[in-house]
């Protein structure tokens, strides 16, 4: 049986982090930000906050939060998957962690060629 591929993935800290988050503002979800105002950080805003619309590529879920990214992004950054970790510093302006004194970080590893055939990337 082959373990599933996600295209988004995090740390312990930032799953930590994220509970933190629902347990102060109930359910979650996060936009890649695509490095306007706040750089290129994933952004956390409370479930349905954001408006998503057909622009938008989901990339799954991290501790129950639903994960997304612009189309145009996705182009860019779809043979990679994205690790969310967190380090010390402010969050974006208008991401819930900001106040924390800790901010979500999108890493990222570009997926083997086996990975890409079975997301169906080629």
């Amino acid at each position: 049986m082959t373990e599933e591929i996600c295209k988004v993935i995090a740390t312990d800290a930032a799953l930590e982090l994220i509970a933190l988050l629902q347990s102060k503002h109930g359910p979650v979800m996060f936009h890649q930000s695509g490095g306007c105002c706040d750089g290129s950080s994933p952004m956390c805003y409370p479930a349905g906050e954001f408006m998503i619309g057909d622009s938008d590529v989901l990339l799954g879920e991290i501790g129950g939060a639903s994960f997304y990214m612009s189309k145009a992004q996705y182009e860019y950054w779809k043979y990679t998957q994205l690790i969310i970790d967190v380090v010390p510093g402010r969050g974006g302006m208008f991401s819930l962690e900001n106040p924390e004194g800790r901010r979500f970080l999108t890493r990222s590893r570009v997926f083997t060629e086996e990975e890409t055939r079975l997301l169906n990337l080629l």
